[in-house]
């Protein structure tokens, strides 16, 4: 994909106006292509968020169908603590698409106050009577200081995993179509029994782009900078899925808003459909199946390229 500075889509380049290079290389290109690609789109909602950032996503399922043509095809998937696959692929503009959204919208998740464990009146004393310290000098740090103890409850986003779902299926796609894992989510990730650097080994073993939709904090102007960054001490990663579209060529929208939610559908999927294709013939020998790095510009100033920076080879790739 070539974009200007004002983040608008260019055409009317040729292979001429393209270098590609694998680990440091430069390839001579064997093929070249303006053509729009159908698509086959792995749609994968968070069902983990907010109740008010899920109602403007659940309003927004509905115009989903709208950006794709009778040429494209889309499956449904939704996780939360697990995932759940609502339909294999089926045609985007056919009947099936408006009824299995409809049934994958979901309440989402309210914040839960914390849960004090233990009595706050003994919390500090290992010896009591009816609740109470007899005597503070029994008491480790001869303290009755009373502590609350805070249990707070641990929230699942089982991303990695419904990523890897959909990858899975998508995988099995022709190799006509332009695979695309698109998801809607606030990024978060805990509980997934799949770890990320696998799930992105498939991705770029399958030709998978991952693009997405960013929702609720994380899609707000630095906070969802920050999420990038996991903390010390704990578990959950806030925002993976910038992460997932960097490592194989994708895009992330940041949306606030059932406009903003409804205009981003439209947008991916003329952004997916219309890209540039370039091919060539790898240098490496095929057996050899470590990853190759993958470097593509575009020789005009002021213009962005957004590809894949590598791969994994598979035995697809020479069918």
């Amino acid at each position: 994909m070539v974009k200007d500075s004002a983040g608008k889509q260019v055409a009317g380049l040729t292979w001429r106006d393209f270098t590609v290079y694998e680990n440091n290389t430069r390839q001579r290109l064997t093929f070249f292509s303006v053509d729009p690609q159908p698509l086959s789109i792995a749609f994968v909602v968070d069902q983990t968020l907010p109740g008010n950032i899920m109602a403007q996503v659940n309003q927004s399922l509905g115009s989903f169908q709208g950006a794709l043509t009778p040429f494209d095809e889309a499956a449904i998937f939704t996780y939360a603590n697990g995932v759940k696959r609502w339909t294999t692929f089926t045609g985007g503009q056919g009947a099936a698409l408006p009824t299995v959204l409809a049934l994958a919208r979901a309440p989402g998740t309210n914040s839960m106050a914390p849960i004090t464990g233990g009595n706050p009146l003994s919390g500090a004393c290992s010896i009591s009577v009816n609740g109470s310290c007899p005597d503070p000098n029994l008491q480790p740090g001869k303290s009755t200081q009373m502590v609350g103890v805070l249990d707070l409850p641990k929230e699942i986003h089982t991303l990695n995993d419904a990523i890897l779902a959909a990858a899975t299926e998508l995988s099995t796609c022709p190799k006509g179509q332009r695979r695309v894992l698109y998801v809607i989510s606030d990024g978060k990730e805990f509980g997934s029994k799949a770890r990320w650097r696998d799930v992105v080994q498939y991705l770029q073993t399958n030709r998978i782009a991952v693009v997405a939709t960013l929702v609720g904090d994380s899609a707000r102007w630095g906070e969802g900078w920050l999420d990038r960054f996991h903390l010390p001490f704990s578990s959950m990663y806030d925002n993976v899925l910038y992460k997932y579209t960097t490592a194989t060529g994708g895009e992330l929208f940041a949306e606030g808003g059932v406009n903003g939610i409804e205009d981003s559908y439209r947008r991916i999927a003329v952004e997916a459909r219309n890209e540039y294709t370039l091919g060539y013939a790898s240098q490496h020998p095929i057996y050899d199946e470590h990853y190759r790095s993958i470097d593509v510009r575009v020789n005009r100033p002021g213009l962005v390229v957004t590809a894949k920076p590598g791969y994994y080879p598979s035995g697809q790739d020479y069918k």
